[in-house]
């Protein structure tokens, strides 16, 4: 009962932060530079055509009101029309969505495999030459931006060695599986078309990678530099002192309190993938909502810009429920303080 008020309470801060964040999103939008009336009409369109069109978008009334019309239609689901596509914004997220999300599964999966795997390895023969590669490697992943990877990945591994597809998320002649989830892996092994399975595995592992490099690296350096703190500890040197093994000490008394601070630091990093992976998806021609979201703010496509930044925001705050009670399970004085109510 404790962690249920625990995850209501999450839920309810995470409400308020996301009514927050629609208000700036919503103004932000419509103090840009330019008239979108204008902008989806065209430069030649008569003036009683974009009169009539700000009249539809409430853009002719005071900025209260049109956050007072927006939210009230953003809360039944409608985000109004997209100024780009002329479709129901609502759709063009659901189409889009389900690749941002797809990319987003598989590159935090091989964060938190090699990341953490990293870290470990180097907490395991520190200041080793081992260690000295991964510190290394991490400094580097930080620094550079995925779309350079991403770059790197084409040239090396698309063109050079041609061992991975660079351009979509299927084959061309290969059908995409019907639609459950929207993630054609995923679909495709419902559907039990695993030949349709691999073959889009085989697309997302370069886009998935090229994303993951700089989680990898925050992660292997995170795990590594909480290891190393934590076997300095006095319970490690007790756990020592009676005989237990160097692998039983690193497996069941050192990893998960080392955890918590790259669970925390890998959760945000997954919701950020949805938001920075425009430039990564627009060089695979990969067809996700990020990329949908820069059209759209170059187009100054208001509905589609709230409307993504938003979706942007809620994915932040769920991510942070889910640390909040991976942290509460690996850490008991969390889940202590969670029922005392504090």
């Amino acid at each position: 009962m404790s962690m249920l008020r625990f995850l209501i309470q999450r839920a309810l801060y995470s409400i308020f932060v996301l009514l927050g964040l629609s208000i700036v999103i919503f103004i932000i939008a419509r103090i840009m530079p330019g008239d979108p009336a204008r902008m989806a009409v065209g430069a030649r369109a008569p003036q009683w055509v974009v009169d009539r069109l700000r009249e539809q978008m409430h853009l002719d009334k005071p900025i209260a009101v049109q956050y007072y019309y927006w939210l009230r239609d953003a809360v039944r689901g409608d985000f109004g029309l997209s100024l780009i596509t002329q479709r129901p914004v609502t759709n063009d997220i659901k189409e889009t969505l389900p690749a941002s999300l797809e990319l987003a599964l598989y590159s935090s999966l091989i964060a938190g495999f090699f990341g953490i795997g990293m870290g470990i390895v180097s907490a395991r023969y520190k200041d080793s030459w081992i260690d000295n590669l991964s510190r290394l490697f991490s400094y580097a992943g930080i620094v550079t931006p995925s779309y350079i990877f991403a770059i790197l990945f084409i040239l090396l591994f698309g063109f050079a060695l041609k061992w991975f597809p660079i351009i979509g998320r299927v084959s061309e002649n290969v059908p995409l599986p019907p639609k459950i989830t929207g993630l054609v892996t995923i679909d495709a092994l419902i559907q039990g078309q695993f030949s349709t399975f691999l073959d889009a595995l085989w697309h997302i592992i370069l886009p998935s990678f090229s994303l993951a490099m700089g989680s990898i690296a925050q992660a292997a350096r995170i795990t590594r530099s909480s290891m190393a703190d934590n076997l300095t500890k006095d319970y490690i040197a007790n756990v020592r002192a009676l005989g237990v093994s160097e692998r039983a000490i690193m497996s069941r008394f050192l990893l998960k309190p080392s955890l918590i601070p790259t669970i925390s630091i890998l959760g945000l990093d997954i919701a950020a993938i949805l938001s920075v992976a425009f430039i990564v998806e627009s060089i695979f021609n990969w067809p996700g909502m990020a990329r949908y979201g820069m059209n759209a703010m170059l187009y100054k496509d208001l509905n589609a810009i709230s409307a993504v930044i938003l979706v942007f925001g809620a994915a932040f705050a769920i991510m942070n429920i889910i640390v909040d009670l991976i942290v509460a399970y690996l850490d008991p004085r969390i889940r202590l303080r969670a029922a005392k109510g504090e």
